[in-house]
């Protein structure tokens, strides 16, 4: 069943654009949520012109994540945690905490765009991409280092 979208759905279209999906997806989901309409010269039209606006804003926010990715690419994020002797982190360095790093630098990043497979649980320097849409990605460098804990000599002295 071809629909006219009302909405930017993610991996199947764009605002305006007319798809091929299945019928019970078509009548079950996307027409009663508001996100698909049927196809007709009528909707058609009236979508025009929110159409060409909507494409206008995709342009200009993919150049804003273009330039958000170039300006962050190849910079370093040094986070102190607490470790044991052999390194071995007590908690993890999430992507909340390289996020929240890059943008106390002066960086626009959000929490999402930080792709990690898993948390970082050692002490070190580790590669880190940053996916900003499908096709825009920047790597920074992650430098956990050691937290300075009170030695009991030092605890003693205060």
């Amino acid at each position: 069943m071809k629909v006219l979208l009302c909405e930017d759905i993610q991996k199947l279209g764009w605002f305006g654009d007319i798809v091929e999906v299945n019928n019970g997806y078509a009548r079950n989901y996307l027409i009663p949520q508001g996100l698909a309409t049927t196809v007709s010269d009528n909707n058609i039209r009236s979508l025009a012109e929110e159409k060409s606006k909507r494409a206008e804003q995709r342009i200009k926010e993919k150049k804003r994540l273009e330039e958000a990715a170039k300006a962050v690419d190849g910079a370093e994020a040094v986070i102190a945690a607490k470790a044991n002797e052999q390194g071995h982190l007590f908690g993890s360095i999430t992507n909340k905490l390289i996020a929240a790093n890059l943008r106390e630098q002066g960086f626009t990043v959000a929490d999402e765009v930080v792709s990690l497979h898993e948390h970082i649980k050692e002490v070190g320097s580790h590669k880190i991409k940053l996916r900003f849409d499908e096709n825009i990605t920047a790597s920074v460098n992650v430098v956990v280092v050691p937290e300075k804990q009170e030695t009991p000599e030092e605890k003693k002295s205060e």
